[in-house]
């Protein structure tokens, strides 16, 4: 495309009759001439100049409709002396420098020293000149990309389109995403925020509008007895940061969602509704702060405010149906229902349930059910009597499952929070008791006498049958394996194929023989064959022995790994173990006893870190570096029973994350680290958008966003998944021709996505699918540098 707009008539049809731009704005403030019907008038005309055809479509006056004709000579006089209005103001926009005049000057939007914000209701009202001008870049806007303001960028030929989605409900709204045209060439830069948890926020929402938006006056005053209170004042930074200009050193303190909480809770307020509420730790209300005679106040707790309304089943149901703690038929009770979605939801799978409710639903009776949820309601009870009488209740009901879930504190600071007795008092103004994770296990398992199962951070369940419990524990570190081929012909085992597929099963998910009563099909399997183990000999003859043993093998890992971390609990006796388990054992190990032996050594090479560092160094699968380990989750089960182990310490204390695709374990100190990456399966670089990191010596977890434009980017995808991954050989491909280009070479740059960019434009490299490619608008001789330098490298 050009970068210079295509004027309606050429130059010489107005040459020496050209207006000044004072000049053709004024044109329209002649008597009778109604300005704003001028303005769209030419916004009209002039948009049809701005689709840059060559050449430009040109509209014949006699084209229009007479009642339009009529419009253009009332308004303009004649319609050439319109197109000479619409082709000076296009030659207009072309100048920064106006643009930067005209946002200076305008009467309305929030203006920065380089920029200027406009809410988009108000875009009608600006100056002709900046309207055309932001006409441009809504040309290249992606479509059905919704925004709220507009950003007109001062020192630069760029337009930012923001979005608010809560701008008129949230005092202080967050920005979800931001479109960044450049006028000049099209290129559209996109930031997405919707993940963040530290957003961009607005202040004085009113500066953005026109007098008569709805709630301007609310905006005002939130905004008024903001600066009264000092809420908006710049705080004193250090010397080197005085030079810094005002507005900007505003921003990095309250001008995102962390540092405007952090600095409301050092002044002791909180904003609820676009009301300014201070907070008082002594009495127990929350009043208004614009009241005069109120000088200390204390929050009254509203709990039932703290109910969510929801379109999807909440996260402690969702986790527990996902882990199959719901059988066809069980039964469910919603402890502290709020608007009862979860209730609803579940009947839509088929599950029979009820909820009760102090406040939506008090009359709902209380009553027994195979599972009990009690979901994020412990920690709205600010009084810990009641807090315990609660649980203790919601256990007396579950007469399978018991459901926890509580808010859980990953850091404090973050927060930036107001805390109340042990809790905290929110912008709701309802009470939070936030846990830590470890304290909310032990908080559950004092009051009930139990031993609670983690299911994620601040999600618990609790079994009535320890024998369940133990089962349940057991299956959260069993491999998924499936039976060896049939390999071989044989007519016998052919003409007794079906009823021997139930034992091929069974021993493909238990590593042994059935015994007794196990397998439903054993007595008419001995009556053919006369014992088990005959149908078996018939097995092995058509497939290979060396696959079952395999099987078994990793059976008797599978449960080393659980038996072992069952010592950090209270491991179960015998008795407790359901009869599967115990047969499992007995005809894997021989007795319970010699599988705790075995248990408890690899337990104790645990704490060897030499050990540990070999595990993860010699490891079959993942990726190997400098301190640590990295793998996808699906690669986990094909790790050695120690590195299972070792990962198990933290998943079978703290739960493991949801969401979390990689697991990376660091060598040099006994931590492991949860990583988040949404587009893995999307991408063949993927990037990180969370990490959360468990310390093992303490427990102590701690959580970091890469949620800038910058985040980490993850190469030699193959290394850190199995074979069985989707395009694992195209994959492997690509790091060839990667580490050949030799993109691999400085691996300390391209940890990141731009590192990572611009070693791609360093080596004129775009990678397409599964290849990489020379980028064809790369410079010919540099390409033939590279062709060269790729040629006597490959020789070494």
């Amino acid at each position: 495309m050009s970068s210079s707009h295509h004027l309606v008539f050429p130059p010489q049809s107005y040459s020496g009759e050209s207006l000044t731009t004072s000049e053709v704005l004024t044109q329209l403030n002649s008597p009778n001439r109604d300005v704003a019907v001028g303005n769209d008038l030419l916004m009209f005309l002039a948009i049809q100049a701005l689709q840059r055809q060559v050449p430009p479509r040109l509209k014949a006056f006699d084209d229009f409709t007479t009642e339009f004709q009529r419009e253009i000579c009332n308004y303009f006089g004649s319609y050439q002396q319109t197109c000479i209005l619409i082709n000076q103001l296009l030659i207009t926009v072309e100048n920064l420098n106006i643009i930067t005049q005209y946002c200076q000057q305008s009467s309305l939007g929030k203006k920065l020293p380089n920029a200027l914000y406009i809410h988009r209701s108000a875009l009608t009202e600006l100056n002709i000149v900046l309207r055309i001008y932001e006409q441009l870049s809504r040309f290249y806007l992606p479509s059905f990309k919704p925004f709220t303001l507009i950003k007109f960028h001062t020192n630069q030929s760029l337009i930012s389109y923001l979005f608010y989605p809560d701008f008129d409900q949230d005092p202080h709204p967050a920005l979800t995403a931001s479109f960044q045209v450049n006028v000049k060439t099209g290129q559209v830069n996109i930031m997405d925020y919707s993940n963040s948890d530290n957003p961009p926020i607005l202040h004085r929402k009113e500066t953005f509008v026109t007098a008569n938006y709805p709630n301007y006056q609310t905006f005002k005053q939130l905004t008024k007895t903001e600066e009264r209170l000092g809420l908006l004042e710049i705080p004193k930074l250090s010397s080197l940061q005085e030079f810094v200009h005002p507005e900007t050193r505003l921003y990095r303190t309250i001008g995102t969602r962390k540092g405007w909480q952090q600095h409301l809770h050092k002044h002791g307020v909180e904003i609820y509704d676009h009301r300014v509420m201070k907070l008082s730790e002594i009495t127990n209300d929350l009043t208004e702060f614009n009241s005069e005679n109120a000088l200390h106040f204390s929050p009254k707790i509203e709990r039932h405010r703290a109910a969510i309304p929801r379109k999807n089943l909440s996260r402690p149901v969702r986790l527990a149906l996902e882990a199959e703690v719901f059988q066809e038929h069980s039964t469910f009770f919603d402890y502290g229902c709020g608007y009862g979605g979860d209730i609803q939801r579940l009947a839509e799978q088929g599950y029979t349930g009820s909820g009760w409710d102090p406040y939506y639903f008090p009359q709902t009776p209380q009553i027994e059910s195979d599972i009990v949820n009690l979901g994020y309601v412990i920690n709205v009870i600010e009084c810990q009597n009641e807090r315990r009488e609660a649980l203790i209740q919601a256990w007396n009901l579950a007469q399978k499952v018991l459901i926890v879930a509580a808010q859980v504190l990953v850091d404090a600071q973050e927060k930036g929070i107001m805390v109340y007795g042990d809790g905290v008092i929110t912008s709701r103004n309802t009470f939070q008791k936030y846990y830590q994770q470890e304290e909310l296990k032990v908080y559950i398992d004092q009051a009930l006498t139990v031993d609670a199962i983690p299911l994620d951070l601040g999600v618990y369940i609790v079994f009535r049958d320890e024998s369940e419990a133990e089962k349940f524990r057991a299956s959260r570190f069993r491999s998924r394996l499936t039976s060896p081929r049939i390999r071989l012909n044989l007519k016998r085992f052919e003409d007794y194929q079906e009823l021997l597929q139930p034992l091929i099963e069974f021993i493909s998910d238990h590593g042994r023989l059935p015994v007794e009563t196990e397998l439903p099909e054993a007595e008419q399997i001995q009556q053919e064959f006369g014992t088990i183990k005959r149908a078996f000999q018939i097995i092995l003859q058509v497939t290979n022995p060396e696959e079952w043993d395999v099987i078994a093998h990793k059976r008797r890992q599978d449960l080393l790994v659980y038996i072992a971390l069952s010592r950090f609990s209270r491991r179960p006796k015998l008795f407790q173990l359901s009869e599967a388990m115990k047969n499992d054992i007995k005809g894997l190990f021989g007795s319970y006893r010699k599988s705790c032996d075995l248990a408890d050594l690899m337990l104790y090479t645990l704490g060897d870190p030499k050990i540990i560092a070999n595990h993860c160094q010699n490891s079959e699968v993942g990726q190997k570096r400098a301190n640590s380990l990295w793998i996808h989750i699906c690669a986990l089960e094909k790790l050695s029973p120690l590195l299972r182990l070792y990962e198990g310490c933290a998943s079978q204390t703290l739960g493991r994350p949801e969401g979390a695709n990689l697991i990376k374990f660091h060598i040099k100190t006994p931590k492991i680290s949860y990583l988040f990456s949404a587009d893995f399966d999307l991408e063949t670089h993927p990037t990180l958008s969370n990490c959360m990191q468990i310390d093992l010596r303490d427990l102590h977890v701690s959580y970091q966003t890469y949620d800038g434009p910058n985040p980490p980017i993850l190469h030699r995808k193959h290394t850190l998944v199995t074979p069985e991954y989707p395009h694992h050989q195209q994959l492997v491909k690509l790091s060839d021709q990667e580490e050949k280009w030799g993109l691999f070479d400085n691996f300390g740059l391209i940890q990141t996505r731009l590192g990572w960019l611009k070693c791609l434009e360093d080596h004129c490299a775009q990678i397409r699918g599964y290849r990489v490619y020379w980028r064809t608008d790369a410079d010919p001789y540099r390409v033939k540098l590279l062709r060269s330098a790729r040629r006597n490298r490959n020789k070494l």
